[in-house]
């Protein structure tokens, strides 16, 4: 039946001024004019703001005033308020999706100049969406259970904070992170700005906390292989590596690292950014969670490429005694979970320093980046605390470069923005250990925080001299008998107005934050988008800024993009929130423009089944059919285009109504 032209159908159009960001450029109450014209419009109304309570309340009392059974909202966005309008018409009596609304902010008015041909367009837009509204069907929203338990990809801070705030509201958390302990980077610090806070003393009794907490299931030494299922209801498997230590039987007492026929330490430790040695039995530092240690086999005598070969005389498992922690014969294994949202807090990669190789860093070896410094300076490092250089000698002048990898056209066009306030920082604890001469090199001092600006003037009182402008290159090639056995830094000064030379013991490179390398690989398991930089991708920059387009899955931390301590800290409780939020319901309703198969249409080709986005399409062998997971189908409708015998429609989308729509934009009235 066409719906077209039919008496029984009464729809209501309103139009919105958006104060004037709409009325500026469309003559509203000429298009509310005009559509009163059409057929089947029994109201037509111009109203300032629509989304505000009054104008909510007038479309419910105007349904039941003037019997209307379909309405129209011409306004902004739909992704910022067609859930508004669509819970006005419900509450009106209305199935909410007898609602349609039209763009006609970012689709007319904000992208032209001629009002008379705006307010055209919006006529031709309005007319499409009153075609098209006679032709919607009652829907339904369908309800998912949501499984209680979350899943936190990642043990740095955001991961430990989010674990722990889920964690104490009683809900059970399982916690994966890929190192041997959790931490993060935030454990390789020594302070922390703009307050100078002993970052272990902060960080450590959150983590401990996390290792011995009930709700809490810590899978380290382990990653994420795989993701499927959907909001409320995941599977997700995870790939424990294997220790060759028993968590279980471990106590932590280390007497097997002190037993490695190794005497002295001669492997590169990875903790200490390579400035110090570790054996192949190690923990990866004092305050580690779990306390328990680690064998690696690319080291140990006792494996070969990886292999166990039994050569070894096994001094570590004699020392451990009768705890027989150790286990030799451990594999790879895999373990399956089931949680109803996750948490992704897989954190980000410094820079790497040797991509600009004019700052020496790799060829001078003097040259250090701010993350080795942060080692360096710290008690438990592996100089413990005591700053000299590669050379072994105590600098008396230093250089801290900002900006490397960051605000560069050639590298990362982003600001990293913990970068001025973490090298002044460094400049602060340089300058207490060694008495140096300390030089920042800057492009421009970003200090928006809390605090920052107060720790910039400390700074400059404590005798730190800032230089502005980009470092050319850092060489060790001296022109003068001073410059001997220094490490030479060629900058434009821009505020003296002259390039200057200025000779070194050390220099330092702030290295800017970035995406971690696998974050694509991370993107694709979890359904996740990421912005052109490579960062995850929010649904929403301001209103939704730690959830995905995925339901279910949030983000937290610098997985997102680069940001300081507690900006990490408030964004992992706001996932948590979310995720508690989704969990305390009990269930999630998902929208009904779901696509379904018409099974005796369907000729079996299975061409929808690769193309589904969301793998919610399955082949049924027995009917020779395909089959949708409505809980999985998110409506992009990729699989109604491709289907080629027509056999798959979209609700909300059907041929009618989209026909209707074109219609109505193309008629010349």
């Amino acid at each position: 039946m066409d719906k077209r032209n039919n008496s029984d159908i009464r729809i209501g159009f309103y139009i919105c001024h958006c104060g004037t960001n709409i009325a500026a450029m469309v003559d509203c109450p000429a298009v509310a004019k005009y559509v009163a014209q059409l057929p089947n419009v029994a109201l037509s109304r111009d109203y300032k703001y629509m989304c505000s309570d009054p104008g909510q309340e007038m479309i419910q009392k105007d349904i039941k005033e003037h019997n209307l059974n379909r309405i129209v909202v011409a306004s902004c966005s739909p992704l910022l308020h067609e859930h508004t309008f669509r819970g006005a018409v419900e509450a009106g009596g209305l199935n909410p999706f007898f609602f349609h609304m039209v763009n006609i902010r970012e689709h007319d008015s904000w992208v032209h100049t001629n009002k008379e041909e705006a307010t055209k367009k919006a006529m031709a837009l309005a007319r499409a969406a009153i075609q098209r509204v006679a032709m919607h069907k009652t829907l339904e929203v369908k309800k998912v259970p949501i499984h209680p338990d979350v899943l936190v990809v990642g043990g740095g801070i955001a991961g430990i904070h989010a674990a722990m705030t889920l964690a104490n509201a009683g809900k059970k958390v399982f916690l994966v992170e890929r190192e041997p302990s959790i931490g993060g980077h935030m454990a390789k610090f020594d302070k922390t700005f703009p307050t100078l806070d002993c970052a272990a003393c902060i960080l450590t009794p959150k983590m401990s906390s996390v290792g011995s907490h009930p709700n809490i299931t810590l899978m380290t030494y382990s990653e994420v292989t795989k993701v499927d299922g959907y909001v409320g209801n995941y599977t997700v498997n995870v790939k424990r590596k294997p220790r060759y230590v028993n968590e279980d039987l471990c106590t932590g007492c280390q007497e097997c690292i002190s037993g490695c026929i190794f005497k002295e330490p001669r492997f590169r430790d990875e903790f200490n950014e390579g400035l110090g040695k570790r054996k192949p039995i190690y923990i990866p530092f004092p305050q580690a969670t779990p306390q328990v240690v680690v064998i690696d086999p690319n080291v140990c005598s006792n494996f070969k490429n990886g292999v166990l070969t039994d050569k070894c005389k096994k001094s570590c498992a004699t020392a451990c005694g009768d705890k027989k922690a150790i286990d030799f014969t451990q594999k790879e294994k895999l373990q399956e979970i089931k949680v109803g949202t996750i948490i992704v807090a897989t954190g980000f990669k410094t820079f790497d320093a040797k991509r600009m190789p004019q700052y020496g860093y790799g060829r001078c070896k003097n040259v250090y980046t701010a993350l080795e410094i942060e080692r360096l300076v710290n008690a438990s490092g592996p100089t413990a605390g005591h700053v000299v250089t590669r050379d072994g000698k105590e600098p008396k002048s230093i250089g801290i470069i900002h900006c490397v990898g960051s605000r560069d056209k050639k590298t990362n066009r982003w600001c990293s923005r913990v970068c001025c306030m973490y090298s002044m920082k460094l400049a602060h604890l340089l300058k207490e250990h060694t008495g140096a001469a300390i030089y920042n090199f800057y492009i421009d001092i970003r200090a928006p925080g809390k605090g920052y600006e107060e720790f910039y003037d400390k700074m400059l009182e404590e005798g730190v001299n800032f230089i502005r402008g980009r470092v050319g290159e850092v060489t060790d090639w001296a022109m003068t008998p001073e410059e001997e056995g220094k490490l030479i830094v060629r900058v434009e000064d821009t505020l003296a107005g002259f390039t200057r030379r200025i000779p070194l013991d050390m220099v330092v490179l702030a290295s800017g934050l970035e995406p971690q390398a696998d974050a694509q690989d991370v993107r694709r398991m979890f359904n996740m988008s990421c912005g052109s930089e490579g960062f995850f991708l929010e649904r929403h920059p301001k209103l939704a800024p730690v959830n995905t387009f995925n339901d279910g899955i949030y983000i937290a931390g610098c997985c997102q993009g680069p940001r300081d301590i507690p900006d990490t800290v408030a964004q992992a409780g706001a996932a948590a929130a979310e995720a508690m939020a989704l969990i305390d319901k009990g269930h999630i309703e998902q929208e009904p423009n779901t696509a379904y198969v018409i099974a005796e249409e369907c000729c079996g080709c299975k061409s929808c089944v690769p193309l589904c986005p969301y793998t919610a399409i399955t082949f049924d062998l027995t009917q020779q059919k395909a089959v949708i997971n409505e809980a999985l189908c998110k409506g992009c409708g990729t699989c109604v285009a491709s289907c080629p015998s027509g056999s798959i429609v979209q609700n909300l989308f059907d041929d009618e109504e989209i026909f209707s729509e074109i219609d109505g934009v193309l008629a010349n009235e």
